[in-house]
């Protein structure tokens, strides 16, 4: 991390559910809980955890100087809803296999 900017990572005790529209999009009890300078808390969670089933990968890409080159997906009604960075970099290799909604508040 540059200096100023720093990235946490810890394992999440709370259970997260994503409900969009009456439609559960994911639900678990094992998010990772990242901390970001500047940033709203995110909550990754398992890709276990999320109906990927529900969701068409978008074309979408950003990259982070600091977690490296995201990847998105969308609801036919909500583009870019979820990202998760395929090939983080090794400070936060953690979140790798984990998926990240727009603002989520756990239970």
């Amino acid at each position: 991390m540059t200096e100023g900017h720093t990235i946490t990572i810890e394992q999440g005790t709370r259970r997260v559910r994503v409900v969009r529209d009456g439609q559960v999009l994911a639900d678990s009890s094992r998010p990772l809980v990242l901390r970001e300078t500047g940033c709203p808390v995110r909550y990754y969670l398992p890709a276990e955890d999320v109906r990927t089933d529900l969701l068409t990968p978008s074309d979408t890409h950003t990259h982070c100087p600091f977690k490296g080159t995201a990847s998105y997906w969308s609801l036919p009604d909500a583009p870019d809803l979820v990202w998760s960075y395929p090939a983080p970099k090794p400070a936060v290799a953690r979140i790798k296999g984990h998926l990240c909604f727009y603002d989520v508040e756990p239970d």
